[in-house]
């Protein structure tokens, strides 16, 4: 049964769980989210869940069209410079003054290791989870709750770009031998090489998605 409650924190709260399952690819660019069947299955009213989705449209992972309803987000050539253009200020500093020791790292390594066992199962949309897990990491090497609240929405963003792509594995396969090199670095005390490492992975990144995106029907 849905709830009336459309207090700002439960509205966070339902926003924030709707991130997580675009984070996670279960929901996909262009795909319309119906108010009813949504509503009652997140148990709370329309009316807050018309809140929720306005939040996420703030956020640009959603789009509002008159007398359709809400859609997910697709992302522009646009988005996308954008996108990696905001990841360069915000993960590169924070890698660079990681410490070894910092409890994200033990999250980072664990990440890896999740991407590793994923793709011997060839399970690509786990792998793509994990990397981006390992990010989230990243930024919270800088311990800054604002920041990695920002980040989380880059991070949806960036999944949805995945998303509109053809093969998950062409994209998400070489990064887990990057990921893990960064984390060497780190482990082993050379943060500002582990950032080097960083700024030379998001260009190469950002080159191959324009040009799978370029490339699109």
């Amino acid at each position: 049964m849905a709830t009336n409650d459309n207090s700002s924190g439960l509205v966070e709260q339902m926003a924030g769980a709707l991130r997580l399952r675009i984070i996670g690819g279960a929901l996909l660019p262009g795909q319309r989210l119906p108010e009813a069947r949504l509503s009652e299955e997140l148990g709370i009213s329309r009316n807050t869940l018309r809140e929720v989705f306005r939040l996420l449209g703030r956020d640009g992972l959603l789009r509002h069209e008159p007398n359709r309803g809400a859609f997910v987000a697709t992302p522009t050539m646009a988005t996308i410079h954008d996108i990696y253009r905001v990841r360069r200020m915000v993960e590169i500093p924070a890698l660079k003054q990681g410490w070894p020791r910092h409890q994200a790292v033990a999250r980072m390594r664990a990440a890896v290791e999740a991407a590793e066992l994923a793709r011997a199962d060839a399970d690509w949309r786990t792998v793509g989870s994990a990397n981006m897990e390992f990010h989230t990491a990243i930024v919270a090497l800088a311990d800054s709750p604002r920041l990695t609240d920002f980040f989380d929405r880059i991070v949806a963003e960036m999944r949805l770009a995945f998303g509109l792509l053809g093969s998950p594995e062409d994209l998400h396969e070489p990064y887990i031998a990057l990921n893990l090199a960064i984390l060497q670095r780190l482990e082993e005390g050379a943060p500002a090489e582990a950032a080097d490492l960083l700024d030379s992975y998001l260009s190469t990144s950002e080159r191959k998605l324009m040009t799978a995106f370029a490339n699109l029907p």
